[in-house]
């Protein structure tokens, strides 16, 4: 039986993401009484660092994709072999400058990290630089690899790994913590899980979907072609880290690890988030490229981006909502007291951020159109802005501080300018799209109104009526969005499935 790679693959997502969750949920709070507070700090802090290192892909991941659907398109097999063999060479090379400018990065700690980091902290940092330098560097060359899978949409296969790497992971972490060898130990078996995830995907390739390489002929007008497209991609990138990253740093400049630690848990959950409106979009990044290159139709481009945006808030305003009321007593119940701190700083974060992620099949049709150059300057001044900000903030204020910083840049970049862009330039119809996201507004109303209620009323410190009451704010939120809020389409994406199993059953 043929399987839709499309409605499987979104399916798969968010079993997975689902799958990922709950072995977080319940390896985390274990993970981090393991390393205690001020290893986890460091941990988070070193990783930051690091992190910039990814930039140094510029964005060729999303270049592979866009002319490999052309050559596919026009059914070249050679031009798609030398496309594969010039990735590979790129990204090889890219691997080892990573590795170079790691090891530079190692030999400074003292200086990267300063006077607040003790003397075995600094110690530990030099090592665990260079083992997540190492594990970034064999990275890259998978990226041709996994752009591979995307592009021909194996998206079954694609989430069926990360099911089985996300289930895997504490299960050979865990052991190794309770020996005592910590965050080093901790990184040298996720290297080493990576590595092995990896060759599956190599192998998947090379077998199943018969990926051929020529490493003769190297397209160099091709190159410059591709660079010209990634350079405004490798900008976003820079953003992305700097929007995302800085904070620890800053953080660990002034405050140390602790202050990192209480910031990287609030960072972790916005990474969650992120994920999940990510997750609905990836899948439809192929069907954009293909929308543009056939008939670039604006209309049907505008009633994408809308029902993808619809789907995506109605998700992500159940989980901040949630967290609003729920945040606090859970994030002190999971992670323990003395990460109280990361609730109002998570809040920050994950709250503007709802804007970009609920238009985030913008940049696709932005990028498929080839028009994401101003949202890269855009974004580049702005996350320069959100650096001048942040530091005098991080520095009076600590986390909180680092944490407004980056909400105001994100309002600004993406609640104002990025709208006007979208609507005026791109051609999307942006007053058709908030129109549609405003009309869930009387559907929010009795969910906010109860969440407040049990608030008032409620002590959900207790884990009896943190979980009562939020399954009956769960139950509340979809009852008043089936009746309120959602139109026909969306009401079958659920109704269809259940009535389907209950068809199966009552046969």
């Amino acid at each position: 039986m043929k399987v839709n790679q499309l409605k499987a693959g979104a399916a798969l997502s968010y079993i997975s993401m689902g799958l990922g969750y709950l072995v977080s949920i319940i390896y985390t709070p274990i993970m981090l009484r393991l390393l205690g507070q001020s290893e986890y700090g460091l941990y988070n802090l070193v990783a930051s660092v690091v992190a910039y290192l990814g930039v140094l892909n510029f964005g060729f991941g999303s270049a592979y994709m866009r002319y490999y659907s052309r050559y596919k398109a026009q059914e070249e097999r050679e031009k798609i072999a030398t496309l594969n063999g010039m990735f590979l060479i790129i990204f090889s090379v890219i691997g080892f400058v990573a590795v170079i400018a790691g090891t530079i990065l190692a030999l400074n700690t003292e200086l990267i990290f300063g006077s607040e980091l003790t003397s075995f902290e600094l110690s530990r940092a030099k090592i665990l630089m260079m083992i997540l330098v190492i594990n970034l560097a064999i990275s890259f060359p998978n990226i041709v690899f996994t752009s591979h899978i995307t592009a021909n949409e194996k998206f079954v296969f694609q989430k069926i790994v990360q099911m089985i790497k996300a289930v895997i992971n504490p299960f050979v972490i865990l052991p190794v913590l309770i020996m005592g060898y910590g965050s080093v130990g901790m990184v040298v078996v996720t290297t080493i899980l990576n590595i092995f995830i990896e060759i599956i995907n190599l192998t998947y390739c090379i077998r199943k979907l018969k990926m051929r390489f020529s490493f003769r002929n190297f397209d160099f007008k091709l190159m410059r072609e591709m660079t010209v497209f990634s350079s405004f991609i490798f900008i976003n990138l820079l953003i992305d880290q700097i929007n995302w990253n800085v904070d620890k740093f800053i953080l660990g400049r002034f405050h140390g690890t602790v202050t990192v630690a209480v910031y990287g848990l609030a960072a972790q959950l916005n990474t969650y988030y992120l994920s999940i409106a990510s997750t609905i979009s990836s899948v439809f990044i192929p069907r954009v490229h293909r929308l543009v290159a056939s008939s670039d139709d604006n209309d049907d481009l505008t009633k994408l981006f809308t029902r993808i945006g619809r789907v995506q808030f109605i998700i992500l305003s159940l989980i901040s909502t949630g967290l609003v009321f729920f945040g606090r007593p859970f994030i002190n119940m999971w992670a323990g007291n003395n990460y109280d701190g990361s609730y109002t700083i998570v809040l920050l974060l994950i709250i503007p951020v709802t804007i970009p992620l609920i238009q985030n099949i913008g940049i696709e049709i932005q990028r498929a159109k080839n028009m994401h150059q101003f949202r890269s300057w855009v974004y580049f001044f702005i996350a320069l802005a959100n650096l001048g900000i942040t530091i005098p903030l991080a520095k009076m204020y600590g986390g909180v501080g680092a944490a407004i910083g980056t909400a105001a840049s994100l309002i600004i970049g993406n609640g104002l300018i990025m709208n006007w862009y979208n609507h005026v330039k791109v051609g999307l119809d942006m007053k058709y799209f908030w129109k549609q996201i405003l009309s869930f507004i009387p559907a929010l109303i009795a969910p906010i109104m109860s969440g407040i209620l049990i608030n008032k009323i409620f002590n959900l410190y207790s884990l009896f009526y943190f979980l009562g009451f939020g399954i009956i704010y769960v139950v509340i939120f979809f009852i008043s969005m089936w009746f309120f809020g959602m139109n026909q389409y969306e009401k079958d994406l659920i109704g269809k499935p259940i009535k389907r199993v209950v068809i199966r059953i009552c046969k």
